[in-house]
Order: C-alpha cells, then sequence, then structure tokens
C-alpha cells in the first residue's frame, strides 16, 4: 500500500510540473503585457490597413520635425556665414515643406491629429541657434540637425519594415529620401562632430559590440565577389544610385495626391504607383526631381 501510495505521489509531482513548464508557452500568446498583445490593443482599423500606436507616433514625429527644421532651414539661408550650411538649410526648407505636406494628407485621410508648434527641445534647439552666430552657429546648425535627423532614421528605418498600412509604408519611403538627402547635406558641410555622434550613441547601449576581430595591421585575404551565376544575364533593372559623390542621392517620389490602391482589394507589400500623366496632360509641377 505505502509503494502505491509513493508511486501516485511521484506521478502526481511530474503531472504538476509538466504543467507548470507548458503553462506559461500556451498562455504567453494570450497575456497582456506581451508584444503582441500590445500591438493588438493599441491598433485601430482602416481601409488602408491597421494604424498601429507606432505608426501614429511615426506620423506626430514626421509632423514635428518639419516645425522645427524648416524655420532652422529658413534661419541658415539667412544668417548662416558658410555657403555649405546655407545649401544645407535650403535642402530642409524644400524637404520638410514637401515631407509635411504628404503628412498632412496621410493624417487628414487616417484621422490623426497633428500639432502646429515644435515640442519643448526642439524649440530649446532653435532659441540655440538663434542666440549663436558666426562659426559658432555654423556648428551648432551641422550638430544639432545631423544628430536629430540621424536618430529619426532608425525609427524611419522601424516603420517602413513593420507597417501594415500602406499610407504610413509610402510615408516612410518618403521620409527616408528626406532625411538622407538632408544628412548627406549637412556631413558635406565638414562641420559634423563625428566623434560625438558615436559617443552618445555609445553610452545609451548596455551590450557589449560585436563582430569581426580587430584589423592587426596585415591585409586580410580579399573576399570573392558576390556575382550572379545563373545562365540568364539578361538583367533589367540598375541601382538605384551609382558609385560616384555621396550626394548621388535617387530622390524622385510620386506627387502627394498619386492614386492609392483599391482599399478593397489591399496589396500589404506593394507601394502606391505615381499617377501618370494622361494624353497631353503636362506632368505635376510640384513633383520633386
Amino acid at each position: 500500500m505505502r509503494r502505491i501510495n509513493g508511486t501516485a505521489l511521484i506521478i502526481a509531482a511530474l503531472v504538476a510540473t509538466v504543467g507548470a513548464l507548458a503553462f506559461p508557452i500556451w498562455s504567453y500568446a494570450d497575456r497582456s503585457g506581451t508584444g503582441a498583445a500590445n500591438l493588438n490593443a493599441s491598433t485601430v482599423a482602416t481601409q488602408w490597413g491597421p494604424l498601429s500606436a507606432t505608426d501614429r507616433d511615426f506620423l506626430v514625429k514626421v509632423r514635428l520635425a518639419g516645425l522645427w527644421e524648416l524655420p532652422a532651414g529658413q534661419q541658415a539661408i539667412e544668417r548662416a556665414p558658410s555657403q555649405a550650411i546655407k545649401d544645407a538649410g535650403d535642402h530642409l526648407v524644400v524637404g520638410h515643406t514637401d515631407l509635411d505636406e504628404r503628412a498632412r494628407d496621410v493624417a487628414a485621410k487616417l484621422g490623426v491629429e497633428l500639432p502646429n508648434q515644435p515640442n519643448e527641445q526642439q524649440q530649446g534647439w532653435l532659441r540655440e541657434l538663434s542666440a549663436a552666430s558666426g562659426e559658432e552657429y555654423d556648428r551648432k546648425f551641422a550638430n544639432l540637425l545631423r544628430n536629430a535627423h540621424g536618430k529619426v532614421f532608425a525609427l524611419v528605418a522601424e516603420v517602413r519594415h513593420t507597417t501594415r498600412n500602406t499610407l504610413i509604408r509610402q510615408l516612410a519611403s518618403d521620409a527616408n529620401v528626406t532625411v538622407l538627402d538632408h544628412i548627406t547635406m549637412l556631413e558635406q558641410t565638414g562641420m559634423v562632430d563625428f566623434d560625438a555622434i558615436a559617443n552618445e550613441a555609445a553610452g545609451r547601449k548596455t551590450a557589449s559590440p560585436s563582430g569581426p576581430p580587430a584589423p592587426n595591421g596585415n591585409l586580410p585575404p580579399a573576399p570573392s565577389p558576390a556575382v550572379p551565376s545563373g545562365s540568364d544575364q539578361s538583367f533589367t533593372s540598375r541601382p538605384s544610385t551609382q558609385p560616384g559623390a555621396p550626394t548621388a542621392i535617387n530622390t524622385n517620389r510620386p506627387p502627394v495626391n498619386a492614386k492609392q490602391p483599391d482599399p478593397q482589394q489591399p496589396d500589404p507589400g506593394q507601394q502606391p504607383a505615381p499617377q501618370q500623366p494622361g494624353a497631353g496632360q503636362q506632368p505635376d509641377a510640384g513633383q520633386q526631381p
């Protein structure tokens, strides 16, 4: 009798242990607080696809960027002593005027409220620039704007990668072009402090860096080129930019009011096509070259 009771206790203990181990696995997806649960709780349905909290945050940040970077660019055109900073300011004014129009158009369709003033930090940056002059102004402009654009670059990539909303996906593509253009122009001033940017970014990281060993002074073996190996070599596409100056960035974008895909037949992986001018119709004069 004691042997039977002992066996039963062992079996009961094993069942309890297996159950305790299995419970988190099958219940994890349904628990509140998980990534999937938070995503679904903050997402609303639209005719252009689900709109997440990250999507809405991105839309607001695109608007905020224009609210401070556009006047900063205008100020640089008027006050900067160097032509390189004036040129960067010109790109900021043109780029954010265009991107802001796109953001407002998307927000109106999705019903997202946008701010009308820069946030406190951005207002502080504008005050910093207004208080500076001469070479100090040039360096503050180059580094404040380059740092801000670099940080938003990561958000643009995340949203472009994860959004399920076609309007937000197109806006992320447009923002990527604008931000990269502005980063390039700011770096071309020769005034960006890359050490300061790297040190600030390193201070935010907690994981140890990984990668190949540091160079030891000896040249490693040359890697083999990655080339097509198939028999059919009749390729028609070309790289988006050819090797050359860093300003060789493709800035072609569809006009703001380009025809959107039919919401009854959404294609989440396809970009909205630009509207082509009809017979005898001239292209949109506001389209970026």
